[in-house]
């Protein structure tokens, strides 16, 4: 490593003012800081000084996503082998399914960075690490057979128009990465939701079959187009495990669970929001099995709309998200349970869209400045109700 160090020293002033590549300079600072923790301090001013800064808080994000990501990899190839009848073991499974799922990492980085890159550029500013992230999200909340020029156009609108477009990282009032998802479902919904896009058809490098028409649904799809209510799927470990059809990352619960935990543990992520959004999910659902309509999504066991679709994901990884969330203690909690209650009223009340956690959290990415807001008011009231006492 110092003879990278040196070597980056050695042709800094190139990159400076008056250097001949002066007009990269902040790319050149962009792969210096992601390589090497910034040498450079305080002045002045009143400062918190910390051991954990954005670069570490993106980082943590990224390895606590990897259990979902390499469960995913697997499972692409799992129901590809399982759905097309072809032979193959453990590696070949997930071989596959990492060739299929690597071009759309590679896609929505290369779209994602290349803009922020540009972006930096010109307007002279640092590059932020905060599409490393995003840059990870975005495959992961996606059907396997989403073609990759549609997820680059969606990737190019996210980060324009709900990032750069509000000042860049730290700014945005919206999950960049639920807004990819977002522009895809209502641009291109026959390539996000339905029986076709779940399974992948294609065999890659001599990997699986290779069929055409293929047709499998996700738990939640049978539930919502079940002409009863007692049309929805079984529970079963394979929700828990995550062998079922599902967007790439979303399906295991034990793997995103792994996620929480190191999230907690560095806590980088809120327990308050986090769990709010099950408990406020797991009594919209008892409180639809009571009393809710006569379909097979209302009357499916709470405990099964926790595990199902993008629900424990959702939670883990999109309702935590510090910029986009609440940030009062109390607020916290509220903004959570309204994430779950709304997430399950969504799949209930609409059978065209039986998924709902993109759409809550994006609903509540809006009400939280409003619930800080009321939470500081009430907080001041009381102070004030005190010292009148006094």
């Amino acid at each position: 490593m110092s003879a990278l160090r040196n070597y980056l020293d050695k042709i800094k002033p190139n990159f400076e003012e008056g250097g001949k590549l002066h007009a990269f300079r902040s790319v050149f600072d962009g792969f210096e800081t992601f390589l090497f923790v910034p040498a450079s301090t305080s002045k002045s001013g009143t400062h918190i000084h910390d051991a954990i800064d954005s670069k570490r808080i993106m980082s943590l994000v990224v390895i606590a996503l990897i259990p979902a990501m390499l469960f995913g990899m697997y499972n692409v190839g799992y129901q590809h082998f399982h759905a097309t009848g072809a032979e193959g073991g453990f590696w070949a499974m997930f071989f596959y399914g990492f060739l299929a799922v690597l071009p759309k990492i590679i896609v929505s980085y290369v779209v994602g960075l290349g803009i922020e890159f540009t972006v930096a550029q010109w307007k002279n500013e640092e590059i932020q690490e905060g599409f490393l992230v995003s840059g990870i999200l975005i495959p992961l909340i996606v059907p396997i057979e989403c073609p990759l020029w549609i997820l680059a156009i969606a990737t190019a609108f996210a980060v324009i128009f709900a990032k750069e477009v509000f000042g860049g990282t730290g700014m945005n009032i919206f999950n960049v990465a639920l807004i990819t998802r977002a522009f895809l479902f209502f641009a291109y919904p026959t390539k996000m939701s339905g029986d076709t896009v779940w399974v992948s058809g294609d065999s890659i490098l001599g990997l699986g079959n290779t069929v055409d028409g293929l047709t499998v649904a996700t738990p939640l799809g049978q539930a919502a187009t079940a002409s009863s209510a007692t049309g929805f799927p079984e529970f079963s470990m394979d929700m828990v495990t995550g062998f079922i059809p599902g967007s790439i990352g979303e399906t295991s619960v034990i793997a995103i669970a792994i996620g929480a935990v190191i999230l907690l543990w560095t806590g980088v992520a809120s327990w308050k929001t986090m769990l709010s959004v099950f408990v406020g999910g797991g009594l919209m659902a008892w409180v639809f099995n009571v009393i809710g309509p006569d379909n097979a999504v209302a009357n499916m066991p709470w405990y099964e709309h926790l595990v199902l679709g993008g629900f424990c994901f959702g939670a883990v990884f999109m309702a935590t998200d510090p910029v986009t969330s609440a940030r009062t203690e109390c607020g916290k909690y509220i903004y959570g349970f309204l994430i779950g209650v709304m997430a399950i009223v969504i799949r209930v009340l609409n059978p065209g869209y039986p998924e709902g956690m993109m759409l809550a959290i994006l609903l509540m990415n809006i009400f939280a400045p409003l619930i800080d807001y009321y939470v500081v008011q009430s907080n001041i009231s009381k102070r004030e109700k005190r010292v009148a006492k006094v």
